[in-house]
This record gives structure tokens, C-alpha cells and sequence, in this order.
């Protein structure tokens, strides 16, 4: 339906080849961390800032103290926009160095954005409508306020509002994108009842943004709608399928009140939406159905809110200082185990420089706490970072290279 309107919106503003040809941008930059870690976390997490991997319970990952240093966060890509029958074709093909998933704590190629569209069409791997990504402020670390939504996803997306100047960049947006949820199942994980209950996602996860710009900023409302199966194979008297819905929706907004302050801002509450959050483990958990024979447990979304608040200042030319809390709490259910992450605090302070053109230097302060679900345990870890950072890129176009 998505690639339907899409099209049907391109075809009536058809334009001829642009005469100027095609143009191909080369892009990225080379970032090397150096870091301070006054408690203790998670190692493969080393350069990111996530209370989840913090430990949950004490010297879970040894004694407090390290240093760190890595250049996961260079990033190479690669932007070209093409004439065509139906007008400007542009692409973009981006990645890092990042590893996560099973390549976790390892410096490997991270694939980030793999997008093409034309007019008002779009497909391929890119953010999700859901998040707003001009809430991520001018810090160092890479990983980013906890909760902040921020999930990059492969997707088909109708744009009926095009950002321009002459709206104020005002954008509207609907997409169509992979599903795809995670489960905790707590006190329960060694259960062969629960070993055969497989999750299934009938239909696509359904996205939708609308940012109205004026000349102060912008304010943005997005929502996201998700179909969750739980099938149980196991043939014994207990029946644990289910389904469930998630939803969730966004407050977004970046307030310029001088031109050297902006303010960014984002509030999120949904159920059953926690992996589209910066820093949130599971949609699911499983819950207590006491006195029921056939159910004694069932699966349920996991209500979850987030919040990002910073402030990013320029003193002059040179210099620039973030600063700001985040937070994402989530309602534990009752068969969550009771060391499960519950609330996760994150808050940062940075002196950046740019002594010449694509080069930054600078340092971060961080802080970050983790609460766990019912045991009374928290942890909280501090670090301190320092950030070498050199941008390049060239563009060409009609047979020339210019460099940017």
C-alpha cells in the first residue's frame, strides 16, 4: 500500500532529467576514544553508555577501575543523487565500526543506513518515523541518552509533507517496517512449558511522524502500532498463546531560544515498544496468573517511558559544551526475576573544540545508574572520555571533485 501511494504521488510530478547530471558524495570520519572508567560495566559495552550493562549485582564484571580506547565509532559513506523520468533519485549507503548483536565488543563493519527514494517514496534500512534523531545531542559518547528512541530499521515509507525552507521543514511521514520484539522470561526461563512458545509477528510494525517547524525549532508527534503473536507448541494442559499489542507515542522537539542555545527534548511512553529505546532489554515479561490452572503465567507488554532533556550551547566559534539527563523506567511484571533492569538514569557534561575545520577534540563526563526490579541492588558508574575526531569528504559532480 505504502509503494502504491508512493509512486502515485511521484508520477503526477514527473520531471524531466535534470541537465546538471548526477552528483556522488564520499563521506565520513575517523574517531578515536579514550576512556576512564571510574566503576564498572559490561566490557563489550566499554564506549557506550547504557545503564542496562551495568552490573546487577556486586563485581558482576570484577572490580571497579579501567581504561579503554577504541575507534569503533569512524564511520564511512557514501550519498548520490541521480536524475531520473520521475525526478532526483538519492541514495545513501553509511557504516561504522560497531559491532553488537554476536559481533558485540568487537570493531567489525555495522551497517547504518541503506536507503534510496524518490519523490515521495522511500525504501531500505533508515531510521524508524518513530524516533527523532535531531534529539541526539553534541556529545562524545556514541551510544546515547537511554531514553531516547532511536532504532534504525529496513522499511517502505510514504512522505505526503516533504521537508523544505519554505515550510519551516515541516515533515510528515507513515511507514511500514519490520517487526520484531525480545522477552524476559524471568523466574520462569528453565521451564520446558516456556521453551516451546515461539513468537510470531503476522504483520508489519506501522509508523507515523508529523514535525510542524516554525523559526524557533520544531515540534514533533509520532506513534507506532505492533502485532505480537505467542504460539505454544507443546501439547499439555497449560495453553500460553497469546496476543498482544504494542503501541507507543513520542513528544519530540528542539527549541532554539538564541542562536547559540537549543534545547532538545523527548518524552515517550508506549507498552511493549522497548527495542526501539536507546536502552531498554525486553517488550515482554511474563506475569503471575495466580489461582489459574490452564494459565498459570502469561506474557505481557511491558509499559516503558523514556525522557531526554539536554541543552547544547556554543561560546563561540571554537568551542561548545551538552549537557543533560535522560531516563527510561520500565513496569516490571510479576514474574520478572528480581535482579530484571528496571530504571535507567544517564546524564553527561562536555567541553568540545574545533581548532580547525573537521577536526574536534574534547571531553565528556559521564554518569550513568542502573535500578534493578525487587532486590533493592542499583549501580551506578561514572567515566570520563576524551574524544579525537577528523571529518573528510568529497563530492563529485559534471566531471569535478570538490572537497568538503
Amino acid at each position: 500500500m505504502v509503494c502504491v501511494l508512493g509512486l502515485a504521488v511521484v508520477a503526477p510530478t514527473a520531471k524531466a532529467q535534470d541537465a546538471s547530471g548526477p552528483t556522488f558524495d564520499l563521506y565520513g570520519f575517523v574517531m578515536a576514544d579514550m576512556l576512564f572508567e571510574f566503576g564498572q560495566s559490561n566490557p563489550d559495552w566499554f564506549d557506550a553508555l547504557r545503564p542496562s550493562k551495568l552490573p546487577a549485582a556486586e563485581d558482576e564484571f570484577g572490580k571497579d577501575g579501567r581504561f579503554y580506547a577504541g575507534v569503533r565509532q569512524s564511520k564511512l559513506g557514501a550519498k548520490s543523487t541521480i536524475p531520473t523520468a520521475l525526478g532526483s533519485l538519492k541514495t545513501t549507503f553509511e557504516f561504522d565500526l560497531y559491532g553488537v548483536g554476536v559481533d558485540a565488543g568487537q570493531t567489525t563493519i555495522r551497517p547504518r543506513t541503506m536507503w534510496g527514494e524518490i519523490g515521495h517514496f522511500g525504501a531500505g534500512q533508515a531510521d524508524s518515523p518513530f524516533m527523532d534523531g535531531d534529539v541526539f545531542p553534541n556529545i562524545l559518547e556514541y551510544w546515547g541518552p537511554a531514553g531516547m528512541l532511536y532504532f534504525r530499521q529496513p522499511q517502505a515509507r510514504w512522505m505526503p509533507i516533504l521537508p523544505n525552507q519554505g515550510n519551516h521543514n515541516s515533515k510528515a511521514s507513515i511507514a511500514l517496517e519490520r517487526p520484531g520484539a525480545s522477552g524476559d522470561q524471568g523466574n520462569y526461563a528453565d521451564r520446558i512449558e516456556l521453551q516451546n512458545v515461539k513468537a510470531r509477528f503476522p504483520l508489519p510494525d506501522l509508523s507515523a511522524e508529523y514535525r510542524h517547524g516554525t523559526n524557533w525549532g520544531y515540534v514533533e508527534l509520532a506513534g507506532i502500532l505492533r502485532a505480537m503473536e505467542l504460539d505454544d507448541l507443546l501439547a499439555d494442559t497449560f495453553d500460553l498463546n497469546k496476543s498482544m499489542l504494542g503501541w507507543g507515542l513520542s513528544l519530540s522537539s528542539n527549541y532554539k531560544p538564541s542562536q547559540s542555545n537549543v534545547v532538545r527534548f523527548q518524552a515517550v511512553y508506549g507498552e511493549g515498544i522497548e527495542n526501539y529505546f536507546n536502552d531498554a532489554p525486553a517488550d515482554v515479561g511474563p506475569k503471575i496468573n495466580t489461582g489459574e490452572r490452564f494459565r498459570p503465567i502469561e506474557a505481557t507488554p511491558l509499559p516503558v517511558f523514556g525522557l531526554v532533556l539536554y541543552l547544547d550551547h556554543t561560546w563561540n566559534k571554537f568551542l561548545s559544551t551538552a549537557i543533560g539527563y535522560s531516563r527510561v523506567d520500565i513496569t516490571n511484571s510479576s514474574g520478572q526475576a528480581p535482579a530484571a533492569f528496571r530504571d535507567g538514569q544517564y546524564a553527561s557534561l562536555n567541553l568540545l573544540a574545533t581548532p580547525a575545520k573537521n577536526i574536534m577534540v574534547g571531553g565528556e563526563l559521564q554518569w550513568v545508574r542502573r535500578d534493578n526490579f525487587s532486590d533493592g541492588f542499583n549501580s551506578n558508574d561514572f567515566k570520563m572520555q576524551f574524544g579525537f575526531k577528523y571529518n573528510f569528504g568529497v563530492t563529485f559532480k559534471n566531471g569535478t571533485v570538490a572537497q568538503k
